[in-house]
């Protein structure tokens, strides 16, 4: 059953939309501060307008602050029945992009449209108590499958094109599914550590105590279990993990984010387009930190989280995947070599066993999760 939408929702995106207004004015206004510059001199640092001018901006942001306060005071005043709506999963999939874009801001300035880290089944979120878990599943199989979901996506995009890897593997082997659902605009090692907490909770209270667990994760959910792995060194639930399997995961980092950032550089030397560079950096720190991937700045080991068995699966479009250009194009997000963990640096190189890596030729990223040939590689190595 959908689950409402709620005037939280409409609360969120009025609160947003006035901070992006906020943020175009500023942008115009530093911009115009520059321009208004003495030709031949240095270009100010002050990114405000004085005299009349200042006293027109001030007027602009003062009259949108009001505006979009007013509109929060009215929404607040909505009847339930009028607020309340289905959530339907092109509602689901709006929220998980503008998490996965913005969500650091979104947490920061607590607006309801930030998404809570849950575990759901069914696309319902799960209350990890042993009451509650007991009554939800009330006959537990003897495994549980957690599946991570990658940057700007949600749990229910797991299902795509008609097939669901948690559901063909809980019918296969025997697990109960689970679904993380969290906000990915958040950084990796925060959302690390929270999925860390997650999972402790979740095992305390399972009903079966000595279940099997199973990690699938993909794209930047493979970043966030190595570094859950990584906060939470010797805990109980990180031995209870028999598997983790990483779906097209930029272990190395991702050539789109790279690119974005040598935008940003640009933007910054030139003196009246500085300001622009603000809306090359409308990235969020979850974004920001596929640059590198987990690097050993960090303290993050760089080999897979030792316990589980380790498997990783890359996505190769193009020619056959032993030519130069799959290893180029990977995926179409993430190249050959991050996905399997390639690097030549020795020290940042994850060595993953020849037969725990598999390349999926003629897959894209998004298909990693639809293709059958990666099902049914899941099922060999899970089996």
């Amino acid at each position: 059953m959908p689950q409402p939408a709620g005037s939280n929702d409409f609360t969120g995106a009025v609160r947003l939309a006035t901070q992006g207004s906020l943020a175009l004015i500023r942008l115009v206004e530093a911009m115009h501060a520059r321009i208004q510059s003495v030709p031949g001199l240095p270009a100010p640092t002050a990114e405000r307008t004085g005299g009349v001018t200042g006293l027109v901006y001030r007027t602009v942001r003062g009259v949108t602050h009001l505006v979009g306060g007013s509109t929060e005071a009215l929404l607040g005043l909505l009847p339930e029945a009028v607020a309340r709506g289905p959530r339907s999963p092109r509602h689901d999939a709006v929220v998980a992009a503008l998490n996965g874009v913005l969500g650091d801001h979104l947490e920061a300035t607590h607006n309801p449209l930030a998404q809570p880290m849950q575990l759901c089944s069914a696309g319902q979120p799960l209350t990890l108590s042993r009451a509650a878990l007991a009554a939800r599943f009330p006959e537990p199989s003897a495994g549980v499958l957690v599946l991570v979901h990658g940057l700007c996506m949600n749990d229910r995009q797991w299902h795509r094109k008609g097939h669901d890897h948690g559901e063909h593997l809980a019918a296969a082997l025997g697990l109960t599914p689970l679904y993380l659902r969290y906000n990915t605009g958040l950084p990796l090692m925060e959302n690390g550590q929270r999925f860390a907490r997650l999972m402790a909770t979740l095992l305390k209270h399972w009903p079966h105590r000595q279940a099997r667990v199973v990690l699938v994760t993909h794209s930047m959910g493979g970043l966030v279990a190595r570094s859950a792995f990584h906060a939470a060194a010797g805990a109980a639930w990180t031995r209870r993990v028999s598997d983790l399997v990483f779906l097209g995961t930029p272990h190395l980092g991702s050539p789109l984010e790279k690119a974005g950032h040598g935008v940003d550089q640009l933007l910054d030397a030139a003196p009246y387009a500085a300001p622009l560079a603000r809306l090359g950096r409308l990235r969020s720190a979850g974004i920001t930190d596929l640059r590198h991937g987990l690097p050993p700045e960090v303290g993050l080991p760089p080999t897979p989280p030792k316990g589980p068995e380790c498997w990783t699966i890359a996505g190769a479009l193009g020619a056959a995947p032993a030519t130069l250009q799959p290893r180029l194009l990977g995926d179409g997000l993430v190249r050959l070599p991050s996905a399997l963990g390639q690097h030549r640096d020795p020290a940042r190189r994850l060595p993953f066993a020849a037969d725990h890596q598999w390349v999926a030729p003629g897959v894209g990223h998004l298909d990693l999760l639809s293709s059958r040939a990666v099902a049914r590689q899941l099922v060999d190595w899970l089996a």
